[in-house]
């Protein structure tokens, strides 16, 4: 089975110091070692985000075995985690009547070069 790669999005909040400080979260030595640890162990082999106003797009690059399930399990299960994820929840954009809203959203693969 080869690897496969996904792509998420994600809105921030409309506000340039926080997406400013987003940015500096996430910036080489800022993450928590417990959170590269926690991506890298799921497999996922690579991540990259790119920001466009206040639309961000995550594409993942990861191993056969990789699922969101299991990654939203043993996120569920490490304290660390957690608490990064409370923390990130302030820079974006939450719509608290949805489920997961604010979230990271998997995007759905429209086209494909090597299709055609």
């Amino acid at each position: 089975m080869d690897n496969q790669r996904y792509c998420l999005s994600l809105e921030l909040q409309d506000d340039d110091e926080l997406i400013h400080q987003y940015e500096q979260y996430h910036q080489p030595g800022n993450v928590w070692p417990e959170i590269l640890d926690s991506i890298r162990e799921s497999g996922i082999e690579n991540m990259q985000i790119f920001r466009l106003g206040t639309q961000l797009v995550m594409v993942l690059d990861v191993a056969p075995h990789f699922s969101f399930e299991a990654k939203a399990k043993a996120d569920g299960a490490n304290p660390k985690v957690q608490q990064w994820e409370r923390l990130m929840e302030r820079f974006q954009r939450v719509d608290s009547t949805q489920a997961n809203a604010g979230k990271w959203q998997v995007m759905e693969e429209i086209f494909q070069l090597d299709a055609h």
